[in-house]
């Protein structure tokens, strides 16, 4: 079993100031691979007085210089692209195949693209007489979540350090493991000492000692909503900026023109996806009355041939949830689901045939669902799949904008104009037409309950500066 003892605080690995340890269980096997040591309010303190002593230097370090550091984050990622897929395999559960690619993949491409931008941003620019310069925000909190871990980490950390800001990281107590294995990156790298400090931890100390510290002047936070509120009420009292990625209950439209079995294949193999354990998962699938029936066949006959096992498997597509607790309220939303009257046409509560042990849940798909139903408004975050009918486009965008979320959704339509002008209705941050990908460059982020700011690209690096203005005075007349 693999033990880590120390935090890493002002570029050195030091031991905690408490003797409490955080247990990392494989939810394949329901067996402990790992401990971490759980970080103090003291430790928060030493972390954050580390950053705050590093930032006057780090602020002014050129942006090529900061450059030259990402350009080695990346190339240390690259090298180490294999343990970390394996890591996080092991840590939260994602299939062999999906951690390469996408847990490994992503910020391998993400630490790349701040690297890049850092040889184009300006970081200044004048409007009228006014110059203004683009300054780093300060000392970043960064709490992160389990789902996609390093790729969460690496946007929040390339972002800041390309800013200029120092660091302050809080993984996941569920998955704190790529976190360690990105710290021993950086350790090598060369980064000057306190510009970035790892303290793993409990929310309800680590994390809410961060959100509070008066010397810290923002925190960027992905995960649940109700956490997201925690965290603003906590901020409010030093009025620090913060940037909240949260929940989400995206909506797939089918429009009637679509090519059916495609869209219901595409936005099945979407939800199912990390075991569902995805914000911008498009788990209300919205389909016209006339071809509804025909969805929820192709719906059922997706989601029993995807293959659900081992994530060891190079051909298993689902893996286990992250944790116990996450399964648990996966099967509770689906025991719900049945009890307010969905039809369950595939899936279930019960464990998929096979896999007594471990956190899995069998890929689920309801019908007949309500708008006004819990399964039909509430982050799931698992395996579960509601179709919902609509009668015509007008009633279509209503169902998709009822919701408190705003993170993400889809619009199938042959015609790609009719696709974009649906698109520009729906109150969500970011739509993908005809499953189109995620495009890194651009901005991530959501509308009402799904959080504010923007993560990747421009507008990623962006939420980590502050402008200041510089009044100049108006040139003498010729």
């Amino acid at each position: 079993m693999l033990e880590h003892k120390n935090l890493y605080i002002d570029g050195a690995w030091r031991r905690p100031s408490g003797d409490e340890v955080i247990e990392v269980v494989n939810p394949a096997t329901e067996q402990v691979i790992a401990t971490v040591p759980a970080a103090t309010t003291k430790d928060v303190d030493a972390a954050v007085a580390a950053a705050r002593a590093a930032l006057p230097a780090w602020s002014r370090t050129p942006p090529a210089d900061r450059r030259v550091f990402l350009d080695r984050l990346h190339r240390g990622l690259v090298e180490h692209a294999d343990e970390i897929a394996a890591t996080i395999t092991a840590e939260m559960g994602a299939p062999r195949q999906t951690s390469g690619r996408v847990q490994a993949g992503l910020p391998i491409a993400v630490a790349e693209s701040y690297a890049r931008l850092l040889q184009t941003y300006e970081f200044q620019e004048h409007i009228g007489t006014t110059l203004v310069v683009k300054e780093p925000v300060g000392v970043v909190a960064a709490i992160t979540p389990w789902n996609y871990p390093l790729h969460q980490i690496v946007a929040k950390v390339a972002a800041a350090l390309a800013a200029g800001c120092t660091v302050v990281l809080k993984p996941s107590e569920v998955t704190p493991l790529d976190a360690y294995l990105l710290t021993e990156i950086i350790d090598a790298i060369g980064l000057p000492a306190g510009v970035f400090n790892l303290v793993p931890g409990t929310g309800a100390v680590a994390g809410e000692a961060l959100v509070a510290h008066p010397d810290v002047d923002m925190v960027s936070f992905t995960g649940s909503t109700r956490a997201g509120k925690r965290i603003g009420e906590l901020a409010a009292a030093t009025v620090k900026k913060v940037a909240l990625e949260l929940g989400g209950k995206s909506a797939n439209v089918i429009l009637p023109d679509a090519d059916l079995e495609s869209a219901v294949r595409g936005g099945v193999a979407n939800v199912l996806f990390n075991s569902g354990q995805t914000c911008t998962a498009w788990t209300r699938m919205l389909v016209h009355r006339d071809s509804y029936e025909r969805a929820v066949q192709l719906a059922r006959e997706a989601a029993e041939t995807t293959v659900v096992g081992d994530p060891s498997d190079e051909r298993t597509q689902v893996g286990p949830l992250a944790s116990a607790i996450q399964r648990d309220r996966v099967r509770a939303y689906i025991a719900e689901g049945i009890e307010q009257g969905a039809r369950l046409v595939t899936g279930g509560i019960e464990p998929p045939a096979g896999l007594l042990a471990g956190y899995y849940v069998r890929p689920t798909v309801f019908a007949d669902v309500t708008e006004d139903m819990t399964i039909a408004q509430e982050e799931i975050f698992g395996p579960v799949i509601v179709l919902i009918p609509y009668a015509d486009e007008d009633e279509s965008l209503r169902i998709a904008n009822n919701s408190l979320y705003g993170l993400s959704g889809a619009v199938f339509s042959a015609s790609q104009e009719r696709a974009l002008a649906f698109a520009r209705r729906l109150d969500t941050g970011m739509v993908h037409i005809n499953g189109a990908p995620l495009d890194l460059l651009a901005p991530f982020g959501g509308y009402k309950q799904s959080g504010n700011g923007r993560e990747l690209g421009v507008h990623g690096l962006e939420e980590f500066l502050q402008p200041k203005t510089l009044q100049l005075p108006a040139p003498a007349a010729a």
